[in-house]
């Protein structure tokens, strides 16, 4: 069999591992409500590791496609990946029970502590510890990060050009405080076409 010398250089896409499903509606609605109530300074990191390691519903390259689909709908990232998820397996159901599980419990617990930090927002002790929790949060989500780069390895666009579209994300947010639409237009869409240009057969 010969092979076109225009596909030699080609990659071709990455082959999911095998993973679990959730056999009912209900494991979808109990598996973000846990998630949700471990997501203490954000969900991201909790998700991967829950839907990745633990619950093996999708592997670390398809938890990396949803990520990077979430991030570019409009709304909040994790709450746009419980509703593609719970889709997946059970259609309208299934987003319904992924939503239902990641917001009811968290909504009456932050609804408690809004009422409590009305109450003591001035105190020194309360400042400290939410300045801590924000230095938490962002090393979760860099931790997130880097365990999520070993899903680069069948990437069509190569790990060298991954790390440098990240790394031109990285200076374009932290020192030209650029709008995410414009990093989007200026870093997403040529890289979406150039996997695009990739994986054509």
């Amino acid at each position: 069999m010969t092979t076109n010398p225009r596909d030699a250089g080609k990659r071709s896409a990455p082959t999911p591992e095998p993973h679990n499903t959730p056999t009912k509606v209900a494991d979808i609605f109990w598996a973000f409500n846990r998630l949700a109530l471990q997501g203490f300074g954000g969900v991201l990191a909790v998700a991967q590791r829950e839907l990745v390691d633990r619950l093996k519903w999708v592997s670390r390259e398809e938890f990396t496609e949803l990520l990077a689909a979430a991030q570019v709908l409009p709304g909040p990232n994790v709450v746009n990946l419980c509703l593609m998820l719970g889709d997946r397996f059970f259609g309208l159901r299934g987003a319904f029970a992924a939503l239902a599980g990641m917001l009811v419990a968290p909504t009456l617990i932050v609804l408690a502590m809004a009422a409590l930090y009305s109450q003591y927002a001035n105190h020194a002790q309360v400042l400290g510890a939410l300045q801590g929790m924000g230095a938490v949060a962002a090393g979760l989500i860099g931790a997130t990060g880097i365990k999520l780069l070993a899903g680069l390895r069948n990437n069509a666009l190569g790990r060298k050009l991954c790390f440098a579209l990240t790394a031109l994300a990285c200076l374009s947010v932290a020192l030209l405080h650029l709008p995410l639409v414009m990093i989007l237009a200026l870093l997403g869409l040529p890289a979406m076409a150039w996997a695009w240009h990739e994986l054509r057969p």
